[in-house]
């Protein structure tokens, strides 16, 4: 029987699954409406739709790294406890590692990860956990040295903030040590020339504003801004901050004293951007209570 357009919109405002999902259960079953929709939700595919309007802003990060290349992905679920679930934990590891054969996160999420693709494997996992989940980001580097660290771990390579580190040089243990300081730090930039100019320009006028509700003279209120500036760029910068390890020492001192040069570093912490919906917990008890 032939599938119409007709039919897979239909099966999808009756599912809430998506247009491909559709489209397969009609062809694996002959076009058959009824029966469709009893395979889409013994597949769980209808359940997990129905999740997915839901704000997932918990979950983990994930780093993965091989032959000098290191990937960072973050997985979302709806609540903290989720990140806690051995079988969540299993799923997103193998979503990372998946994760270092792609450039994006729209191929990994068509990317095999342990016999299926990582698309199915979060849908499987949001009919039987019971929670949206959702890939949200995934960043990839490469260099002579990749060091990651895992901030919050809650497994091997997991937890709630993960960051990659590529360095020139050979030295692990001192790589280990800056990612740590991104982790605890969370620099906006590498260095002066990384930053972006719209907000180096925004910060400028507040201070600028600032400095002028002192009533000082504008002469005094450039020298003033030149200092202030100064300092942004120095807390704003991985390069500029003052090394956790030894706040006497800029990262960028301690990197020389050391003998390596730090080329990139990516640090993704779960949720972050993401608006978080409150409830009052009594409420939402009553909520679930009443039906």
């Amino acid at each position: 029987m032939a599938i119409t357009a007709a039919m897979v919109k239909e099966l999808r405002e009756k599912s809430g699954a998506g247009m491909m999902d559709a489209k397969k259960a009609l062809t694996e079953n002959n076009g058959d409406m009824e029966v469709s929709m009893d395979w889409l939700r013994t597949k769980g595919l209808a359940k997990a739709a129905k999740k997915s309007g839901r704000t997932a802003a918990e979950g983990l990060v994930a780093v993965a790294v091989k032959n000098g290349t290191g990937v960072v992905v973050e997985v979302n679920s709806e609540t903290d406890f989720v990140g806690k679930n051995a079988d969540f934990q299993s799923m997103v590891s193998k979503i990372a590692t998946a994760g270092l054969s792609v450039e994006t996160v729209d191929a990994l999420a068509n990317a095999d990860a342990g016999g299926k693709p990582v698309s199915e494997l979060l849908t499987d996992a949001i009919a039987t956990i019971g929670e949206n989940m959702s890939l949200r980001r995934m960043v990839k580097v490469s260099g002579e040295l990749v060091v990651s660290y895992v901030h919050n771990s809650v497994a091997d390579g997991m937890g709630k903030i993960g960051v990659l580190v590529t360095l020139s040089g050979d030295n692990e243990a001192f790589g280990k040590q800056v990612a740590m300081h991104i982790a605890a730090a969370n620099p906006t930039a590498l260095n002066e020339a990384s930053l972006n100019p719209v907000d180096i320009e925004k910060e400028k006028q507040i201070q600028m504003d600032i400095a002028r509700e002192s009533g000082k003279p504008e002469a005094v209120i450039e020298k003033m801004i030149v200092g202030r500036m100064k300092k942004f760029v120095a807390e704003s910068t991985l390069m500029g901050q003052a090394f956790v390890v030894n706040p006497d020492l800029t990262v960028e001192a301690a990197a020389k004293e050391a003998g390596l040069e730090i080329l990139s570093f990516v640090r993704l912490e779960v949720g972050e951007g993401i608006e978080k919906k409150t409830e009052d917990f009594a409420a939402e008890v009553a909520k679930t209570m009443n039906g």
